[in-house]
């Protein structure tokens, strides 16, 4: 599967859980079957610390998005957004250039055409602000 592949798979969990508000073992299940098991440990555990700093995500989302509340954010574009950006604040082990690269590619392929450029301005953004906290 490969990671890129988990991460789309972690995006489709969390745009389920954006759209219905509750979490889906079921559906969890379901998409981790027959994929490795260090694909599937990121899956879960991701989507375990999602749904767990949800509104530490929402937020950071919400102060580096000046024009957009987040209600105004399609739902797709803010299911990318929440997969990076809490790889950007709580996985060390995943490069912040590389959340942004795959949010964006995702962007690419499930939203708008202008979404690509706003999920990645939204995510410089989050970096740019993560890096001077860290400094």
């Amino acid at each position: 599967m490969g990671r890129a592949a988990a991460r789309e798979t972690l995006f489709k969990l969390v745009y389920e859980y954006a759209v219905r508000k509750e979490r889906d073992d079921f559906t969890l299940s379901l998409l981790t079957e027959g994929v490795s098991a260090d694909e599937a440990d990121y899956i879960r555990s991701s989507y375990d610390g999602i749904i767990a700093n949800e509104n530490k995500i929402l937020d950071k989302i919400s102060a580096n998005s000046q024009a957009f509340s987040l209600d105004r954010i399609y739902k797709v574009d803010l299911a990318i957004l929440t997969v990076a950006v809490y790889e950007i604040m709580f996985r060390e082990d995943i490069p912040c250039s590389v959340s942004a690269n795959e949010a964006t590619e995702l962007a690419k392929k499930y939203s708008t055409d202008k979404s690509y450029s706003f999920v990645n301005g939204i995510l410089a953004s989050v970096i740019k602000e993560m890096k001077d906290e860290n400094n």
